[in-house]
């Protein structure tokens, strides 16, 4: 009889298999959902400077990375494009023959076993680089409004399986809900972002987006990383309006929040797993500072732990392959 007057707390810890039957937090490839950026062109497949191992990728290209997905076992891919042509008003993102509606076009055809979902915003399609109309030096709410109904509408039109607006808005769910429903598409859902912090950790995104503002920034329509109350106010009116989804961006600093919003609402919470933290661990991984495959099973496992039931993350691929050994 054990009467040392402790615990054994050990003994589950003692054999793989046993640390395997007792784990409480499981990552799946089901969890997954790989980012890709699409551009208009041909024979182009370019590694993102800032990004190792993120690609631009033309059409001509796409098809055999969707396959490839498939073939690891990731079910699900968020779709960015990047356009040739800029205006004031992101005419390019709700174009019906966008880049990104082609390119929706073209996986739910070759591909169909994935869910595509369609990052809606226009920042990637604005001369100025903003989330919405500039009018005066100030983004404009509610007539962005209208462009983004005009984009949702349009990837849903293409195929898109959820629609995933990422613009930070005030009404951004509400306004889009009611135009997928007017539009005859009431059965597509919307992934919110509806949490998404002014953050420094978007830099490489901008890069591989080329999504940078042209002049200030985006907190005046982006969240205060200081602020945790206000973040459960845009999740709750976020789900009021209609959002089936709701992410949190980014996702390594702001576990906290992520564990607030999963416990304060019943709707799939997803981790967005952005581009700085992505970059940070390859830089770390190629200086042989770090192992690679350890530090990011970790990190994703963490995000799990912290309440994400999916996670988008550029890490997809890598993470596939490991969960396959």
């Amino acid at each position: 009889m054990d009467n040392k007057g402790f615990k054994r707390h050990r003994r589950l810890r003692r054999t793989e298999s046993l640390r395997a039957l007792v784990r409480e937090t499981k990552l799946t490839k089901d969890d997954l959902i790989y980012p890709i950026f699409v551009v208009e062109g041909k024979g182009i497949r370019n590694e993102v400077s800032s990004m190792p191992g993120v690609f631009h990728i033309s059409l001509d290209y796409l098809t055999e990375e969707m396959k490839e997905l498939e073939a690891k076992g990731i079910r699900s891919v968020i779709v960015f494009g990047v356009p040739n042509e800029k205006d004031s008003q992101g005419s390019q993102a709700y174009c019906e023959h966008g880049i990104v509606q082609e390119a929706i076009r073209q996986i739910k055809r070759d591909v169909p076993s994935l869910t595509v979902i369609a990052d809606t915003c226009l920042c990637q399609y604005t001369d100025h680089g903003h989330c919405g109309l500039v009018e005066n030096g100030e983004v404009l709410n509610d007539p962005s409004l209208e462009l983004l109904v005009k984009t949702a509408v349009s990837q849903a039109e293409a195929g898109a399986d959820i629609i995933a607006p990422s613009n930070m808005m005030d009404g951004f769910v509400a306004a889009i809900r009611q135009g997928l429903d007017e539009a005859g598409y009431s059965q597509i859902p919307i992934m919110s972002y509806a949490v998404k912090y002014a953050s420094a950790f978007y830099g490489p995104f901008r890069d591989a987006a080329h999504s940078s503002p042209q002049f200030g920034d985006r907190r005046a329509y982006q969240m205060d990383p200081a602020n945790r109350l206000e973040a459960l106010r845009e999740a709750e009116s976020d789900i009021e309006e209609g959002a089936d989804f709701l992410i949190v961006k980014p996702a390594l600093s702001y576990m906290d929040i992520m564990r607030e919003v999963k416990d304060r609402f019943n709707a799939p919470l997803v981790a967005y797993n952005v581009s700085g933290e992505y970059s940070m661990i390859k830089a770390a991984a190629m200086n042989g500072w770090v192992n690679e495959q350890e530090i990011v099973m970790e990190k994703l496992t963490s995000m799990k732990r912290a309440g994400a039931d999916l996670i988008i993350t550029y890490f997809a691929k890598d993470a596939a392959d490991w969960l396959n050994e």
